[in-house]
């Protein structure tokens, strides 16, 4: 039997259409892009073609968007960078169920002095508008909210959130690594002052990715040397992914429409399938504002080592909790929605992607039914 990837949240393949654009760039078209001769022009050529095709995925103009090697960076850049930079304040405020690349640098950030709010989330995953409103202070330089979550694919009200910072006169970044690709993501109708883009997640090589920064917003570099990408991520560009990255916003653009509602009609047949397997199943995070693909689902009377084990070697999944030995933990994200623990430790995320089919869907299900009753 043919293995079965449903870790599409993990990483995503590298679409035939963006290698075939990027390979160029690594045999004839290897001119440094600073540099004036022949070489060096067609290869600034292909990095400014793949800023103008991201711009368009996102609905802004090229100059707003640089370059980055992906969503760790860029949200180091944001957060490290209004720091370094503001004048207003030293506070910052994000949530509970943020990706360790926002966690992380808040918590840095609070060994420097700074103060950081972490907002609650309700039991799918969504903050409360009204809790950010209570939280932005006159000291506060930064909001920081995910578009749509990692793990759950709870998708927030990006536009009605960076509107109550904006009122406040406070700047507001999301971190979009998920949602780029899959769901529609426009700054222009979010009205973010920054946003994160990940390459990997959406069929571009891993080690590239974007930031958007909206005209007249200032940050200071994490890095010094040369003036590349606005004086904001100096050191010679990775042009062979960059032009991957403009490619998979190129791809992913048109089939936007159609792909993602033929994912969440995958995604239910899997969850109302191992319903009707007689397996007790509780899906967590937002049961409609969600990403197509993202299916966390609890296994009630399982750990989810032993769904793990019930798959096999042969069908990619990720687990929704940590496994240490015989101690599974819940993860960071299921205990800040307040999950049931039991639930949380028989949580899997089952991510979709634009090659699963309804066979594969139907033998996950097959699979489960056979080993958990074991």
């Amino acid at each position: 039997m043919n293995p079965i990837y449903l870790d599409y949240n993990a990483s995503t393949p590298v679409a035939s259409q963006v290698l075939d654009e990027l390979l160029p760039y690594l045999r004839n078209k290897f001119g440094n892009p600073s540099s004036g001769h022949s070489f060096g022009v067609a290869c600034r050529a292909g990095i400014e073609q793949a800023r103008e095709r991201v711009a368009g995925l996102l609905g802004c103009k090229e100059s707003e968007i640089i370059f980055t090697s992906g969503a760790t960076e860029s949200n180091n850049m944001v957060i490290k960078g209004i720091a370094k930079a503001a004048g207003k304040g030293k506070h910052f405020i994000t949530s509970r169920i943020e990706h360790p690349a926002v966690l992380e640098p808040c918590r840095h950030l609070e060994r420097f002095g700074y103060s950081v709010t972490y907002l609650p989330v309700d039991q799918f995953g969504m903050v409360d508008p009204a809790d950010l409103e209570k939280a932005i202070t006159s000291d506060t330089a930064l909001v920081t909210i995910m578009h749509s979550n990692n793990e759950v694919g709870t998708i927030q009200n990006i536009a009605e959130l960076a509107r109550i910072a904006s009122a406040r006169n406070v700047l507001f970044h999301s971190d979009a690594a998920q949602s780029v690709g899959k769901v529609r993501v426009r700054v222009d109708e979010l009205g973010v002052d920054f946003l994160t883009v990940a390459g990997h997640k959406f069929y571009a090589p891993k080690g590239i990715g974007a930031l958007y920064i909206r005209n007249g917003r200032k940050l200071l570099p994490l890095l010094h040397g040369a003036g590349h990408e606005r004086g904001l991520r100096p050191g010679t560009e990775n042009a062979a992914f960059i032009v991957g990255l403009g490619a998979a916003c190129m791809v992913a653009a048109p089939i936007l429409e159609n792909e993602g509602p033929r994912q969440m009609k995958l995604g239910k047949r899997l969850f109302e399938g191992l319903q009707k397997a007689r397996l007790k199943v509780h899906l967590n995070g937002h049961p409609e504002k969600k990403l197509p693909n993202t299916w966390n689902i609890s296994f009630e009377g399982f750990t989810a080592m032993d769904v793990m084990d019930a798959l096999g070697r042969e069908i990619a999944v990720s687990p929704g909790a940590a496994c240490h030995g015989d101690l599974v933990e819940p993860s960071h994200v299921l205990s800040a929605m307040g999950a049931d623990l039991s639930l949380a430790r028989g949580a899997i995320r089952f991510s979709l992607g634009r090659e699963t089919t309804e066979a594969e869907i139907d033998r996950v299900i097959e699979q489960l039914r056979k080993g958990l009753k074991k």
